[in-house]
């Protein structure tokens, strides 16, 4: 029988990359987005490529917790033995602190906070009761670096680490893994526009690469935390 993992944001970037590799080899899929036309379309291509193998789509906005009620809802519904949790969605909007329009922080830490804590609690219990799986964090060197411009986006991702920090020592007993990733610059939508040569980011097809090898790490062994910067440094 397949595996199954969860990804949150799956249509673009890292979540986009982190499937691809898991349907290839043999995991079912579980995502999310609020474009349905982006979710067919990843829909198809997953199928197309991997027939052996199955994709739950839905259409949702982690910023309202009515939709991400609904969504575990339709989880639960599938009766999948979920392997792998993956918080992978998240926005970035620049900008600093003193001069942000009013409502920003409220926004960023729906998106980039509530929704991870809030899709771990309902999915942890099943994993709990068979004292096994997988819990990543795609958190970023923003989690670490308080950058200029990162105002709201910086404050949204130190708390994401914190509150992966905090999983971890939660469930060490139960026999359940968790990973903060901390990517630094990545070739994704964020960066759309940007007059920056493409090769001075990381292709997100590294970080999904990082999480595949982390995952299959044998035995009782857990990776806390894996920072990944490109080779020049931060942008």
């Amino acid at each position: 029988m397949n595996k199954t993992i969860l990804v949150t944001g799956g249509t673009k970037g890292i979540g986009r990359s982190i499937i691809e590799l898991f349907a290839q080899s043999g995991f079912n899929i579980i995502t999310c987005s609020r474009n349905e036309d982006e979710l067919e379309s990843l829909r198809n291509d997953v199928l197309n490529k991997n027939s052996h193998v199955l994709i739950y789509t839905k259409k949702v906005d982690l910023s309202i917790k009515k939709d991400i009620e609904n969504f575990v809802h339709y989880i639960d519904g599938l009766n999948l033995k979920i392997d792998i949790l993956v918080n992978n969605a998240g926005q970035f909007i620049p900008g600093q602190i003193h001069t942000e329009e009013e409502g920003r922080l409220e926004h960023l830490i729906k998106v980039n906070l509530y929704s991870a804590y809030y899709i771990s609690k309902a999915i942890l219990p099943q994993m709990i009761a068979r004292k096994s799986g997988h819990l990543f964090n795609i958190c970023s060197t923003a989690s670490i670096t308080p950058y200029i411009n990162g105002g709201s986006y910086c404050i949204s991702k130190f708390a994401l680490l914190g509150m992966t920090k905090v999983l971890r020592e939660e469930m060490k007993n139960f026999g359940i893994k968790v990973t903060a990733v901390l990517p630094g610059a990545t070739y994704t939508d964020s960066w759309s526009g940007v007059d920056i040569p493409p090769e001075r980011f990381m292709p997100s097809d590294a970080i999904a690469e990082s999480i595949y090898s982390i995952y299959h790490l044998k035995g009782a062994t857990n990776v806390e935390e894996i920072l990944i910067r490109p080779q020049l440094g931060d942008i």
